[in-house]
């Protein structure tokens, strides 16, 4: 059977993370032996149909997107109904956003490469950029991502400039998205929803980390989550 993905992001194929996310998906098929079609899909062309096309979406690194309520509806359609949804380096930061709006109830809440002077500004840009870093992670115990990595740390490689704002993290802990993991300062650098089939963002980019021998134990538990929902 085919598994069929969405990878919602302007695709540029000299950007490292967009390279890194078909070889990571490249390493899961060998693997797996899954047949599995992904396709690069611009947020400014999200529509109705994406999801009677795709059984999955990845929100991919790149930001900004060029749509971002498009992006954000993808996002919410995913978690309300159940639908397979990775984010990762940007896609991790418009969960947050996301998140922020329809559950937590701040309509306005904003990103700063789009608004940089919101009044409530979940992503900010970070005082000390994580673009080309290595970092050490601990995951909550009880979480969907520590039994996926089966241990409670990992490395993984970054390749960002924006956050979450510190002045929300309070916030973020009020509602029932789960803090599932946390850099050594511990910043907040994995999301995942409960009880969803698969529903995790990540501020790293684990494709990033994906080899032929090793595909990323993410990729393959977002992929698998896809297929045993078609």
């Amino acid at each position: 059977m085919t598994v069929s993905i969405a990878l919602l992001g302007e695709y540029t194929p000299t950007f490292p993370p967009h390279a890194a996310t078909n070889t990571a998906i490249e390493h899961v098929e060998a693997d797996s032996g899954l047949d599995i079609s992904a396709d690069w899909i611009s947020t400014a062309d999200i529509d109705p149909s994406l999801f009677e096309r795709y059984a999955g979406i990845w929100v991919a690194p790149g930001s900004p997107y060029k749509n971002l309520d498009k992006t954000l509806a993808a996002i919410r359609y995913a978690r309300e109904n159940n639908i397979p949804c990775f984010g990762t380096c940007g896609g991790f930061q418009h969960m947050i956003i996301e998140y922020a709006r329809n559950v937590l109830g701040f309509k306005d809440a904003q990103y700063a490469e789009y608004h940089p002077y919101a009044s409530n500004l979940f992503i900010s840009q970070l005082t000390c950029s994580l673009a080309g870093r290595e970092m050490q992670l601990s995951f909550e115990p009880n979480s969907r991502v520590a039994a996926i990595y089966a241990a409670i740390t990992a490395t993984e490689q970054y390749y960002c400039n924006f956050g979450i704002n510190p002045d929300y993290v309070d916030a973020l802990k009020q509602g029932p998205m789960q803090i599932s993991g946390a850099d050594a300062e511990g910043d907040i650098r994995v999301i995942e929803w409960p009880s969803h089939p698969f529903f995790i963002g990540t501020l790293f980019v684990p494709q990033a980390r994906s080899t032929p021998e090793q595909p990323h134990p993410l990729v393959s538990a977002f992929l698998a989550a896809v297929k045993n929902g078609d």
